[in-house]
């Protein structure tokens, strides 16, 4: 964005367009950031400790090879990354030990029990 200063105050062009008539290079970034934005055909979920651990429950069974990849919508089979994403889920367990309700301790405990068991099928143990 153009800035002429002078004394005591400062002029900002917002204009969308140059002197010569094109659209500036920073409307039209402007206008993708919005477009993208618009794009977004659902809302977002709340913020919450649970909406974590579901997030990434969800991620571990993308690596399980159990539900579909929701960018290429292809099942991908990667048990290393399924492993590493259970044992963050059971790092955030440890760490918020005593810092979780009732209902989110129950949450973490059950979505853990249950990839593990997951991990244990897929990996054939």
């Amino acid at each position: 964005m153009e800035e002429i200063k002078g004394k005591g105050f400062v002029i900002k062009d917002k204009r969308f367009f140059a002197t010569k008539g094109e659209e500036k290079q920073e409307k039209k970034e402007e206008k993708k950031v919005e477009d993208k934005k618009q794009e977004r055909k659902a809302p977002l979920p709340e913020v919450s400790f649970n909406g974590l651990i579901f997030s990434l429950s969800s991620t571990a069974l993308i690596y399980l090879g159990e539900i579909p990849d929701p960018t290429t919508k292809k099942k991908v089979k990667d048990l290393e990354l399924a492993k590493h994403t259970i044992d963050t889920i059971a790092m955030l367990k440890e760490k918020t030990k005593g810092n979780l309700n009732e209902e989110e301790e129950k949450f973490i405990e059950s979505v853990l029990v249950d990839l593990k068991w997951r991990y244990v099928k897929a990996a054939g143990l």
